[in-house]
């Protein structure tokens, strides 16, 4: 199948799931993870109406930002070195991967304008995963008023790799708990709508449990190069 056909059956999965929990499938945003394919496939994803773009090596999306002309929204969806921060703070859209006050404070040092950031949580407790305990993310959230250059706009998580559907789901759930515990706490520099969680194996349970914003990487354009 051509990208736009991908794209095609993925909305459509998006509709349904969103309906089976009274939801409207505008309120999903679908991220296209373009870390494995090169420009012509990442051209093929804008051109098939997709404007929200993800990368997560720096080297992949400075290449693609710099060569794409197309109005794209850049999404860095991987975890980051404070070093190399500087290198494209000002050309993303979104950060998905703020875990700690070394990488806030390094935006705050590097950032022209005020940054759109999700606030990772590690809601699996999987050892090889990055970011913070649920337990952990209202003092963090509360420590970043500091910074007036970062905006947390959402939560993302990563749910494990594997078939038991429940062990999934409670960790979306999860993120949602933790998030309305963010948004309880009436914070200007925190709003927290946002809920960035599932990927191609289980983006529609994260849609059932409420996301707003999927990355989807193989299920839209394979593991092209």
């Amino acid at each position: 199948m051509s990208v736009a056909e991908n794209v095609q059956q993925v909305q459509n999965e998006i509709k349904a799931a969103c309906e089976r929990v009274q939801r409207s499938a505008e309120e999903v945003k679908l991220i296209a993870v373009t870390k494995t394919v090169g420009l012509d496939v990442t051209n093929e994803v804008l051109a098939s109406g997709i404007r929200h773009i993800g990368e997560n090596r720096n080297e992949g999306f400075l290449q693609k930002h710099d060569q794409i002309n197309e109005n794209a929204i850049w999404h860095f969806i991987g975890s980051i070195q404070t070093r190399k921060i500087k290198d494209i703070i000002n050309k993303i859209d979104f950060l998905h991967s703020l875990d700690r006050l070394s990488l806030a404070a390094e935006i705050q040092k590097r950032a022209d304008k005020k940054v759109n950031c999700f606030v990772q949580v590690n809601t699996s407790f999987e050892e090889a995963k990055h970011g913070l305990h649920p337990d952990e993310v209202l003092a963090f959230v509360q420590e970043l008023h500091q910074y007036d250059k970062i905006k947390v706009v959402g939560l993302m998580t990563m749910a494990p790799f594997t078939d038991e559907e429940q062990r999934i789901r409670t960790c979306f759930q999860t993120l949602k708990k933790v998030q309305q515990g963010v948004q309880a706490l009436h914070l200007e520099h925190a709003p927290c709508k946002e809920l960035s969680m599932g990927m191609s194996n289980d983006y529609t349970i994260a849609i059932e449990e409420g996301a707003t914003y999927i990355r989807l990487g193989t299920i839209l354009v394979g593991e092209k190069q």
